[in-house]
């Protein structure tokens, strides 16, 4: 799992803050310019709507991940990023009244070159970010009522919106961040051109577990991964408790972790049915791999999967060795595999037994792996074969860095096996982390099949905060044999349901429902609070995407 040191709750404090300050600045100027209508004449460009995750370009995965508040809502004209011999070269708009144009211009662009900035007038400097690209400032050009020609140049720039001439508009630096901290871009379902493989229809405004509900006594940090599976008309949660200790700060939530067995009837009203496993919380002895070490001292990531074969619940869960002073303090994780002693489909609440670890830091592991790995595992059947994601994090540039010196980055790779039981062998050695789904991260993804045969993974988009410059939305990737796994879409949930968090985490299933309804349950982050509540969502599948789709990969 994503991990932090001792210095966690500093972190947390810190990111706080930080919010906070973006909060008070935003207060300062929060109503939106008010849009004057406009009319696209002669060429046939799209408009978008100017807000968070907009795609501003044609053909392009850019997208706006920061904005200034007097932006929002405004209706943007969709460009191509360069304009190539001459084609959609003159942009022609009708107004019915005198107008002001708003331009998004890079900073690295001087407006000399720049026709229809020649008159135009700076509004907001560091007014948007945009992924992968630098900071983007703010100008009105003014134009009176009728037709009117705006010529660009072989430069980016973006059309954000037009506002009534009478609007006041006054300078102001909104100081937001170089978008080039987004590095790489990526697809936001919904936003881009593509058309969507699923629509957000709604879920709960507010988590489904909270703290004080009941069952939550004794769990101080709340919840982070493990899966949600359902048995009838029943869903099992299985999530990581990140129960702490009392008196202890919050960095001790994540090391004294347990794993939870809780049920529902519609995936809002939870249960806590028992605990499944806990973990000791004790601390390493020594900062390397070493077998003096309590290798059981963090219990995360526990996946349930029937075996039909056996007709019974297998568990697949993570257990760490922790250290007090090194970053991450999960370290060196091992796969342990259990099986319930209640035989059929309705034994997945145990009790469990180990039946012994399936895969570990061995002579086959590779430095992407890193301090962390093995660091979550999942198995699925694709024919005859079975394959599993395992992962590392904080990967070492070589093994002359271990075991201290590691860097960033969260990745998967596959193992293979001819049975659920294993032995589990890392595909290919390991060279190479699975880099297709996205380049620097891609944490504890859960594999099911759509109607059509596709698999698909879910899994979390990797934060926005703690300095990480990610998505901060669920992801998924498609795959038409299992094996190769196509670019990931990301889940802007918040557009359909209150945003509650601050830092999106992990999703726990994607359960069909019927009628191409899933539910995803999911953790996710308040930096106000020590405590991570657990949250709902509803998704419908679009099946004519989802065949297109499947074309596209078989290709």
């Amino acid at each position: 799992m994503f991990s932090k040191n001792k210095k966690y709750n500093i972190k947390l404090k810190t990111a706080f803050l930080m919010l906070l300050s973006v909060c008070i600045q935003a207060t300062a100027q929060t109503n939106a310019w008010k849009p004057a209508s406009f009319e696209i004449v002669k060429f046939n460009y799209k408009t978008f709507k100017t807000t968070q995750y907009a795609h501003i370009f044609s053909g392009s995965k850019h997208n706006i991940v920061r904005l200034a508040p007097e932006l929002q809502g405004l209706t943007g004209i969709e460009l191509p990023v360069t304009y190539e011999n001459g084609a959609n070269s003159t942009l022609q708009l009708k107004f019915k009244e005198s107008v002001n144009i708003l331009i998004g211009v890079f900073q690295d662009i001087s407006t000399a070159e720049f026709t229809p900035l020649n008159s135009a007038k700076l509004l907001i400097e560091n007014g948007l970010t945009v992924t992968g690209l630098p900071p983007m400032n703010v100008y009105s050009v003014s134009y009176a009522k009728g037709i009117q020609l705006i010529n660009p140049v072989n430069r980016p720039f973006a059309i954000l919106g037009v506002v009534k001439a009478s609007e006041k508009l006054e300078f102001r630096n909104a100081k937001l961040p170089d978008g080039k901290l987004w590095n790489p871009t990526f697809i936001v379902e919904g936003f881009s051109d593509e058309k969507p493989l699923f629509e957000i229809i709604g879920g709960e405004n507010k988590p489904v577990i909270d703290e004080g509900m009941s069952g939550t006594e004794g769990i101080q940090g709340g919840f982070e991964g493990g899966r949600v599976v359902k048995v009838g008309d029943t869903y099992h949660m299985f999530p990581t408790e990140r129960a702490g200790e009392k008196g202890v700060d919050y960095y001790y939530d994540r090391v004294k972790t347990k794993i939870g067995h809780w049920t529902s009837k519609d995936a809002i009203h939870w249960k806590r049915e028992s605990t499944i496993y806990q973990a000791s919380g004790t601390y390493a002895v020594t900062e390397d791999d070493n077998p003096m070490n309590d290798r059981r001292a963090a219990i995360w990531s526990y996946m349930p999967v029937f075996n039909e074969k056996a007709n019974k619940w297998y568990g697949y869960y993570l257990a760490y060795t922790v250290s007090k002073e090194i970053e991450p303090n999960h370290s060196f994780g091992r796969i342990w595999r259990c099986e319930s002693t209640v035989e059929g489909i309705n034994g997945i609440g145990g009790p469990y037994k180990d039946m012994g670890i399936i895969m570990e830091p061995g002579l086959d592991s590779q430095p992407w792996e890193g301090r962390q790995g093995v660091a979550s595992f999942f198995p699925y059947q694709v024919g005859d074969k079975y394959f599993g994601f395992y992962s590392g994090a904080y990967p070492f540039n070589s093994w002359a860095d271990y075991p201290k010196k590691s860097g960033k980055g969260w990745f998967v790779a596959l193992a293979e096996s001819k049975s659920l039981e294993g032995p589990w062998l890392r595909m290919n050695k390991g060279l190479e982390p699975i880099k297709t789904m996205h380049p620097q991260f891609v944490e504890n993804p859960i594999v099911s099949q759509l109607p059509n045969g596709l698999y698909i993974a879910i899994f979390d988009g990797g934060p926005d905060g703690w300095g990480h410059h990610l998505p901060n939305m669920i992801a998924y990737s498609l795959s038409a044999d299992g094996v190769n796994w196509a670019e990931a879409h990301y889940l802007p949930i918040e557009t359909k349901v209150d945003k509650w968090w601050d830092i999106m985490r992990t999703p726990l299933c994607l359960i069909p429902e019927g009628n191409d309804v899933y539910t995803i349950v999911y953790n996710a982050i308040d930096l106000k609070r020590r405590f991570h509540p657990t949250g709902m969502v509803k998704v419908k599948l679009n099946k004519d995407v989802m065949e297109s789709k499947l074309r596209e990969l078989k290709k």
